[in-house]
């Protein structure tokens, strides 16, 4: 199964890309490197899909456990190199679960799971980064 985007250059330091869901997103440059800053950073962009992709794989899988949390949260701390290619080299994700009744091995195991398993996107960072993935439980 192949996904397609299209990404097309809008002038200035701003594209518009597609999605296989149907909606577009906007890319561009920072404001040091030309651009207006209104659209997502593209080494960004990949933190924020690393975030969403793990995100989902926990969701579906506290859903099929039936766990009860009031909600979660994955923070993400990622080191860009000096040099040019710049990339994350070293990236830190931490998933933050908020409730009073945690089941903190089961919520552990989902996380796992989605890390060891799941998350395409992990697996792509996984080539470039070194991962270090942290778990908190937040009990009200």
């Amino acid at each position: 199964m192949a996904d397609h985007i299209t990404t097309t250059w809008l002038g200035d330091m701003k594209f518009e890309s597609t999605n296989p869901s149907g909606h577009n997103l906007f890319i561009e440059a920072g404001p040091d490197s030309g651009g207006k800053g209104e659209g997502y950073r593209p080494k960004a962009l990949m933190l924020s899909s690393l975030a969403g992709c793990s995100g989902l794989d926990v969701a579906a899988i506290i859903e099929k456990m039936k766990l009860k949390l009031d909600t979660f949260k994955i923070e993400i701390e990622a080191n860009l190199t000096e040099e040019h290619p710049k990339y994350y080299d070293k990236v830190s994700m931490h998933f933050h679960f908020y409730g009073n009744e945690l089941n903190e091995k089961r919520l552990q195991k989902a996380v796992d799971l989605s890390v060891e398993k799941y998350c395409g996107v992990m697996e792509m960072f996984r080539q470039f980064s070194e991962m270090e993935i942290k778990t908190h439980f937040h009990k009200k």
